[in-house]
């Protein structure tokens, strides 16, 4: 950091006042007073702290909880067109670092011919989110049993008679899905038991040739070979008749 802030050209006066920056510890009360003292007599940095102090206020006016917002004077977000206070977001529990981050910006819209609009901006990271909902389980239970069926991919001509099955079954509201690849059968059937689909339909040239599916309940591990339209009735139902 100290390299980066010669490169810039700061004087070695300037970097002296600047290295406690990056050790100040305490409440934001304390942040906010050791950056007065610091910066006393700028300009520049009276403005910045003034605007801290103004978010500070505002959102314990709003009565959110401040106790979980902390000022972090080591921040710094990679794209140059901040011109004040920035923010990042982080997930509890979690070690995943910011899930959300922005800032504020003057006439970042400028570039796109609107002129003098200022304003805040906030992305969120969509994959690291997702990442943080699968580790602390807070994806509702219901919610993960996308489809009812899952059919195994055996390949080229396989996968083209499943997609005619999936086809029938999603026209008659059965949610299906096709294994994306030929993959080996225990990375499917893992698949299938993670998403919580509750049936695995096999359909190798034998059945193709006969037109029949065996259809697999991943539950109790029974599994029948059945033609379309028993295969829609079990699907409907969501389990084998028991006088077969």
């Amino acid at each position: 950091v100290v390299n980066e802030w010669k490169e810039r050209g700061l004087t070695d006066n300037s970097i002296e006042k600047l290295i406690p920056l990056l050790d100040v510890q305490g409440s934001d009360t304390d942040q906010l007073a050791f950056l007065g003292r610091l910066f006393h007599d700028n300009e520049i940095g009276k403005k910045g702290i003034e605007e801290i102090s103004f978010v500070l206020e505002n959102i314990r006016e709003l009565g959110l909880k401040t106790s979980e917002l902390h000022i972090d004077l080591t921040l710094a977000r990679g794209l140059n067109y901040y011109t004040g206070a920035i923010f990042e977001v982080e997930a509890k529990g979690v070690e995943m670092g910011s899930v959300g981050g922005g800032g504020r910006y003057d006439d970042l819209t400028g570039i796109f011919g609107l002129k003098n609009m200022s304003g805040v901006g906030i992305s969120f990271g969509l994959d690291r989110i997702y990442l943080c909902l699968e580790e602390l389980d807070l994806f509702p239970k219901d919610s993960m049993t996308s489809s009812r069926v899952l059919f195994a991919n055996f390949g080229d001509e396989e996968a083209r008679y499943a997609t005619r099955l999936i086809n029938t079954l999603r026209s008659e509201g059965i949610a299906s899905e096709l294994y994306p690849d030929k993959a080996k059968m225990k990375k499917q059937f893992d698949y299938a038991e993670k998403k919580g689909i509750p049936f695995m339909a096999l359909a190798g040239s034998e059945e193709m040739t006969h037109g029949m599916t065996v259809l697999k309940d991943l539950a109790s591990g029974e599994q029948r070979s059945l033609e379309p339209d028993e295969l829609l009735e079990v699907l409907r139902s969501g389990a084998f008749p028991e006088n077969v």
